[in-house]
């Protein structure tokens, strides 16, 4: 973004590509940084974001049921990626997203990180506003096989906001439900939730992602969290007072995978009628709203029947459920 740094570094460049007494991979490996460099970002192939992310401007007729599986997974990768190709490289350095000006030094992490809360808000809104308990597996369902296609689109992101409204406590507790619920989508689920676990520092999940071709979304959070980790247990410089090369070199390895994500795009195409359903903020009800309904739905079961109680000494006090 430094256009004097820029030029000097492309003289430098140059200069290393036509000097005699340098190895073959050191010219190699100039050749290939200029070419990195010179590189212009094809501005075209760039979807405005605002226009993308607007809300629509009357509430979506869709729903759950009217809309396929695989069109809710497909729409989900589309404005996922839109907004992953957009971060940029410096978006990832010194935990820019943890920062109080986090909106200006890293924008699109932080639309990144709204847009998977938004979702996962949606797929937990969506299952509690049924009363109806035939509905409510229909919709738990119908979610985890937008999980699936996720998967089998290399949306690992998608598979996550999924996972993680299924584990949220107004869907979590809903005990009667989930016993209904189908063997065959109880298996998916817990496969789904086996690759994106963040046991072993997401051990599942990277091996997922090294096997995976792209286009793919990785999971944020899980770079995000390498390079929280790097950066507050590595020094800057060394303790002769120079710059730590070695630590330097671990952000760019992370920077370089989530850079190779970015690299290619999905062959998918946009459908608003999808989009809009996706992005309409009237079908998210908060989480105050969502606990109460949980529970109007099924009440807290005490854990003594009342003939227990009855057994119980005076001085003892049941335990609240």
């Amino acid at each position: 973004m430094d256009q004097r740094l820029k030029n000097l570094t492309i003289e430098f460049l140059d200069d290393i590509i036509y000097s005699p007494n340098l190895l073959p991979a050191e010219h190699k490996a100039a050749s290939q940084l200029l070419r990195l460099i010179t590189k212009e970002e094809p501005e075209s192939s760039k979807v405005d974001l605002d226009l993308l992310l607007a809300p629509p401007m009357t509430p979506s007729k869709e729903n759950i049921e009217t809309l396929s599986a695989l069109e809710i997974a497909e729409q989900m990768t589309y404005v996922d990626h839109q907004i992953f190709v957009s971060i940029s490289s410096e978006e990832f350095l010194g935990q820019a997203w943890m920062k109080t000006d986090k909106a200006t030094k890293a924008p699109h992490i932080i639309l990144m990180t709204k847009r998977f809360n938004e979702v996962s808000q949606l797929v937990v809104s969506e299952i509690v506003r049924r009363s109806n308990m035939a509905s409510r597996i229909a919709a738990i369902e119908k979610w985890a096989a937008v999980a699936d296609i996720s998967r089998c689109l290399h949306n690992f992101n998608g598979v996550l906001q999924v996972c993680a409204a299924f584990t949220n406590s107004s869907v979590f507790r809903l005990k009667k439900t989930w016993e209904k619920v189908s063997k065959t989508t109880k298996q998916t689920i817990e496969k789904l939730q086996n690759i994106v676990s963040s046991d072993g520092r997401f051990r599942n999940l990277r091996d997922a992602l090294h096997r995976c071709d792209p286009p793919c979304i990785p999971y944020l959070g899980m770079y995000l969290t390498d390079l929280s980790f790097i950066e507050e247990g590595t020094p800057n410089f060394t303790d002769d007072g120079l710059l730590n090369f070695s630590k330097m070199r671990m952000i760019a390895h992370v920077i370089r995978e989530i850079r190779h994500f970015q690299q290619t795009p999905y062959k998918i195409d946009l459908i608003t009628k999808v989009t809009n359903y996706l992005l309409d903020p009237s079908l998210l009800l908060d989480d105050d709203e969502l606990y109460r309904m949980s529970l109007e739905i099924e009440p807290r079961t005490s854990r003594l029947s009342s003939s227990a109680l009855t057994q119980l000494p005076l001085s003892q006090t049941p335990p609240r459920s």
